[in-house]
């Protein structure tokens, strides 16, 4: 049988309500032993062992948090005993902690994020059918070489592309086809495309223990400028603006990013429009802006904290954004 660690850290397929027709409002009460042992044949699929390093609602998780996790997954595909990792997760932030785990983790064993849209008191759960599933691709082959990986809805996906798109629906990952590279149906594992990870770690997590505060910055029609100011006075170490179109920023937020830069801040052009790169421009060289390319504002926050904890330079960071 494959071996696999499968990581329990909270969320809502981890949660229950007094009341099972509510689908919010809910507290996460379950471990993952329990969860595990409630779904009948899941511990079947594989040689099992639990782990349970924290059990939040994730719109709760800290930086020190998502660092321990991946310093834990890292050593599991390290572990010649571990074929693959599971990790059960709440779904408000997981496609932050997949991106996180897609630039420090580089190997061709399996490790796959799953959650859940419906607590597991819902009549219609969904956890434990996406539990089932990431079990049964962290442990088929076909899974080696691919990647961080998230199986949701039947469906799984790349790390790196992977965005939620509804606020309720439990299609929330992968709903409109991006990043979807294949299905668990049935029971068998199909993949219809591939997406080439990262061949070595963008950043190594030796000596990680916090990441430095960076912040991000919705721009939009009359925007204040006041919101740069208070960032810079909070100690920030960069700023991603969110901007309009193809990284476009208001005069408040060009004069907000300038100021920021001057006090030797590093400062993103992304978009608040889902879909798109955000090109470089030639005037970024003279205001020292750097462009996000194919991230969006979370990811290139991510990516910022990991490239500022390494004492990268603004070339090096821009670097980096074209090539992820």
């Amino acid at each position: 049988m494959r071996r696999l660690l499968l990581i329990g850290t909270g969320g809502t397929i981890a949660a229950t309500s007094a009341d099972a027709s509510r689908l919010t409002d809910y507290q996460v009460t379950q471990g993952i032993q329990a969860m595990l042992a409630a779904i009948p044949g899941a511990s079947a699929l594989a040689d099992i062992r639990c782990e349970q390093p924290f059990n939040t609602d994730s719109k709760a998780l800290r930086t020190t948090q998502v660092l321990q996790l991946a310093r834990r997954v890292q050593q599991a595909v390290r572990d010649p005993d571990i074929d693959g990792v599971v990790i059960t997760h709440g779904t408000d932030s997981l496609e932050e902690t997949a991106f996180l785990l897609h630039l420090t983790i580089a190997s061709p064993k399996p490790v796959v994020l799953t959650g859940a849209m419906r607590p597991a008191s819902a009549p219609s759960a969904d956890g434990p059918l996406n539990l089932i599933n990431a079990l049964l691709a962290a442990r088929d082959s076909a899974s080696a070489g691919r990647g961080v990986l998230i199986v949701m809805n039947d469906g799984i996906l790349a790390a790196r592309q992977a965005a939620k798109g509804h606020t309720t629906r439990v299609d929330a990952f992968g709903h409109d086809g991006l990043g979807v590279l294949g299905s668990v149906c049935d029971g068998q594992v199909r993949y219809r495309q591939r997406l080439d990870p990262l061949a070595v770690p963008a950043f190594s997590l030796t000596g990680l223990r916090s990441l430095p505060a960076v912040d991000i910055i919705h721009d939009y029609q009359d925007a204040p400028a006041h919101v740069y100011l208070a960032a810079i006075q909070a100690g920030v170490r960069g700023i991603v603006v969110a901007g309009m179109g193809n990284g476009s920023l208001s005069p408040a937020a060009e004069r907000g990013c300038a100021q920021a830069i001057r006090r030797g801040l590093i400062c993103i052009r992304a978009s608040r429009v889902p879909r798109g790169s955000v090109t470089a421009k030639a005037a970024d060289t003279d205001t020292g802006l750097l462009a996000a390319q194919d991230l969006n504002p979370l990811q290139a926050r991510i990516a910022l904290r990991l490239a500022l904890a390494h004492n990268w330079d603004r070339d090096a960071i821009q670097a980096l954004l074209q090539r992820l």
